[in-house]
């Protein structure tokens, strides 16, 4: 048999440690004397193995215990369930990754946010529009413009310009948030509505939909020096060609916040 210390030399854990682990059930001594003194076997070492190897994936210590009564081949399916979630986070963390580099060297190098981004201040013509509303999630985005293609060839309505996206709630909730998806359209016909003409502030983002947020940066910077207008309505974003068709790179999105001038 080996003392708690013994064990703890062996296998490069703390007393502490083991003593957690005794409490959730997960590596009980063999036995404790009566002076209170743990003393495991020394086959245990291979549980204590297991234990660390599985924390080391990823698991928590409340998933391990059920993990350990699993067999071979139930356990490597856990095991692979886990490897897909750790490819999936590895990926976002390498998309958020390039982001930050993209943001470093713009503050590093010779582009100003400015000089990137050129807003303009222009007339939105009065558009004939389809629309549907919903408040829904940000990742579900893609479902809504499939449900407004839909709607709008069973109505027979013919697509005449770009797909856009107001943003009608008073806070950003990317979980929760009220937005309206239109599509211009050419004709009267059921549920077309006229969004009325605009004075707008605007800039072209090139690129992927991950760094919108640059595109707003630059029209929150322009805002913040153009104390003489003010945001008037819900900002837009105008998708100018199909990601279906256009690979993340050469995608274009146009960025609209309607202003009015203060009086």
């Amino acid at each position: 048999m080996l003392t708690i210390g013994d064990f703890s030399r062996l296998c490069r854990v703390s007393p502490r440690t083991l003593r957690h682990y005794d409490a959730m059930g997960l590596l009980c001594p063999e036995t404790v004397g009566d002076n209170g003194y743990r003393y495991y076997r020394q086959e245990q070492l291979a549980e204590l193995v297991r234990i660390q190897w599985l924390k080391a994936y990823g698991f928590s210590l409340g998933e391990i215990g059920a993990l350990l009564a699993l067999d071979g081949s139930e356990l490597a399916w856990r095991l692979r369930r886990q490897a897909d979630a750790l490819r999936l986070e590895l990926a976002a963390r390498q998309d958020l990754l390039r982001r930050m580099e993209q943001d470093i060297l713009r503050m590093e190098g010779t582009q100003a946010m400015n000089e990137t981004y050129h807003v303009v201040l222009l007339e939105d013509p009065e558009q004939r529009v389809f629309s549907i509303r919903k408040t829904l999630g940000v990742a579900q985005f893609h479902e809504l413009f499939i449900e407004l293609r839909r709607e709008a060839e069973a109505r027979g309505l013919r697509q005449a310009g770009p797909i856009q996206v107001l943003y009608h709630d008073r806070e950003f909730d990317p979980e929760r948030t009220d937005v309206e998806a239109q599509m211009v359209v050419a004709q009267d016909g059921p549920d077309v509505t006229v969004k009325p003409r605009l004075t707008c502030a605007a800039v072209q983002h090139n690129g992927p939909y991950e760094t919108l947020h640059l595109a707003y940066a630059a029209l929150c910077t322009w805002i913040a020096e153009h104390p003489e207008y003010r945001v008037c309505g819900p900002a837009m974003d105008r998708y100018l060609n199909d990601p279906h068709h256009a690979p993340p790179e050469a995608l274009q999105t146009g960025v609209i916040f309607p202003v009015e001038r203060v009086q």
